[in-house]
Formats: structure tokens, sequence, C-alpha cells
């Protein structure tokens, strides 16, 4: 196996791992390191979705004991049916308008330059957002309604677009819609968990002519890579909603978007055009 390749595998994992769950988007980052690192062909395209699947399991290891609670409670237990329930709605939409719309997605605005401006736009809606007064009337994910869970599933749609963010979209529609930091982003993980997986899947079968036995080393360091750095990355984001705003990671999607658009600009950087 190539060694080169396999650091390339190290970095885009680490960056999936560290981008998928915090309000900055993991796709645009993905796209800018993938550009950078000249892997953002077919093949490259494809390892990015496969290694979301590390990130996903980071997920279902922090949240162990409440997903086999739900898993097993299910013939039993109306809470468990309902926590799933509402998973279903807010999953819906985006599956939806991803079915309708993501080859045209793609195929226009999975570019670095549409990606930073979407970097920039996003941090302006988190300010927006973080400037309003919250009025909270949902504590935790439990007391969330149907209703809520619709609603989260709209703004989830927003993400369809490189460069917004999954988690950023679930997060902050979350707040707009009365739900605590800790309630908007926990759901937010437990949203991924569908999210990534059929998107992971669908990918996968689609672009199953790529696949390759010779890739599965590449795969190994992706997946592993995600796992870890997304595992640190949830920890570390639970404690510190705890008594932190978003603020942070809007200024962070302003600099790093205008860096991209900047070294466009004065050619610093050939971003190319996948």
């Amino acid at each position: 196996m190539d060694f080169i390749l396999l650091l390339k595998a190290l970095i885009l994992g680490i960056v999936e791992g560290l981008t998928e769950f915090l309000p900055i988007s993991s796709t645009g980052h993905l796209i800018l390191v993938g550009d950078l690192l000249h892997f953002n062909n077919e093949r490259g395209k494809l390892f990015e979705i496969v290694i979301q699947s590390g990130a996903i399991l980071a997920v279902c290891w922090e949240y162990r004991v409440r997903l086999l609670g739900v898993l097993f409670g299910l013939r039993h237990s109306a809470e468990a049916r309902r926590f799933l329930l509402k998973l279903f709605i807010a999953f819906l939409p985006f599956a939806i308008l991803g079915l309708l719309f993501g080859k045209a997605i793609k195929s226009h605005l999975f570019q670095p330059i549409p990606v930073a401006l979407a970097f920039i736009v996003g941090a302006f809606v988190i300010i927006w957002a973080e400037k309003r007064s919250h009025k909270i009337r949902v504590e935790s994910v439990d007391d969330m309604g149907i209703l809520d869970a619709f609603k989260l599933g709209i703004a989830q749609t927003f993400a369809l677009i490189p460069g917004t963010s999954r988690s950023g979209a679930t997060i902050i529609g979350g707040l707009l819609f009365g739900l605590s930091r800790k309630a908007a982003t926990e759901f937010s993980f437990f949203l991924a968990i569908p999210t990534l997986v059929v998107a992971t899947l669908y990918q996968v079968y689609k672009e199953r002519a790529l696949l390759s036995v010779d890739d599965l080393g590449m795969w190994a360091v992706g997946f592993v890579s995600a796992f870890v750095s997304a595992f640190v990355c949830v920890r570390w984001l639970l404690r510190y909603i705890s008594n932190h705003d978003f603020m942070a990671f809007a200024w962070y999607r302003i600099v790093f978007g205008l860096a991209i658009i900047g070294t466009w600009h004065f050619g610093w950087v050939d971003w190319s055009h996948p």
C-alpha cells in the first residue's frame, strides 16, 4: 500500500472526525482538504463517504446505553418507540430532498469557492441566532415533541448545501425553535446516525464499481482515525456547550471561508473545480 495514500487517508479521517459534529461542516472541510491533497476524484469522494461510518460509530459508542435501551425497549416502552418515531420524522425531509436534488447539488456546489461562501453565510446565521434572546421550552431530547423533530428535520435539509454543516443546521435550528443547547446538540448527534448510515450505504451502492480490495488498508486507516477523532470531539463538545455559546465557531467559519477565497483570488492556491 502506498504510504502517501495512507497518510492522506489518516489526514482526511481526522478531518472527518473533528468536523462531523461541530457546526463547521465536515463536507466542506473534506472537499477543501481533499482538493489540497489531490484526492478529490471519484475514488476520493467515495472514501470520504465511507469514513463517515467511523464518526457514526463514535456517537453510537458514546450513547450506547441510551441506544441499546431504545433498541431493547421497543416492544414494551412507549418512550422508546416515540424516540424512534422522532428520529424517523426528522430524517425524512433530508432523505426526500437529497434524493430529489442531491445530484444537481453535487454537480454545481461541491467546489471550493461555493463551499467557502457557504462557510461565511452560515457564520452570520450562527451570529444572528446567538444574538437573539433564547426562550428555552425544551430542556432535553425526551421533552421534544413530534413537531419539534419535524422542524429540526427541515433545518437539517439546509446541510445539503456543502459548507453549511449538518450539525450546525440542526443545532442552530434547535436554538431558534426553543431547545436548550444540550437538547439541540444531543438530538443532532442522534439524528446523524440514520442520516449518515443511509447516506453512506446509498453512496456505496451507487459507486460499487469503484470498490476494490486494494483500498481496504486506506479505508481502515480513515475509519479508525475518524472514529478516534470523532469520539474525542463529541465528548469535548458536550463539555464545551455547558458554559459556552457557538460564536467561536462562527468566527472560525468566517476566517476559514475568507482564507479560501483570498488564496483563490490571489492565486496562492490553485483550487481545482472537480
